[in-house]
């Protein structure tokens, strides 16, 4: 029988190499590489995905983004939703201890069924939310269908 020595810490560096390789793949590309599958941002806005029967609706929170700023782009099934959240830079930073508004790029993309009209789809923005409808094909609506006896 061979004694096998245990290190209680190599299972936590372990995992903590995995959570440092997850969160840093959130942050792939350069923003010069712009025809990459991939890019980076500087923050990334939250996004709500709703499936209503005849459209899907997406609501990302862009506070302090111009809507004007934002560019959305439907190509081969991804609609890309890109922007800048600009910020004031002052040099006078007497009295702050801690900023916590982020600012700069963001970069989302979706993966969209074959349900979808590209050619219907419509965006608004309100009050620091982005709203994006995306419409489905008429054709592809489910509809009842009766069995005769």
């Amino acid at each position: 029988m061979s004694l096998t020595r245990y290190e209680p810490w190599t299972q936590l560096n372990q995992v903590q190499k995995e959570l440092d390789r997850l969160f840093d793949s959130r942050r792939i590309l350069s923003r010069d590489e712009e025809h990459s599958p991939v890019a980076t941002c500087d923050w990334v806005p939250a996004v709500d995905i709703k499936e209503e029967q005849d459209r899907f609706v997406i609501h990302a929170d862009v506070p302090g983004v111009n809507i004007k700023d934002i560019e959305i782009t439907m190509e081969k099934g991804m609609l890309t939703i890109k922007g800048e959240r600009q910020s004031e830079t002052k040099e006078d930073r007497q009295g702050y201890k801690r900023i916590e508004r982020t600012h700069g790029t963001f970069y989302r993309r979706f993966s969209l069924p074959d349900t979808v009209d590209p050619d219907k789809i419509i965006a608004k923005g309100r009050n620091g939310v982005l709203e994006i409808v995306i419409p489905k094909h008429e054709r592809t609506q489910p509809r009842k269908i009766t069995v005769d006896a």
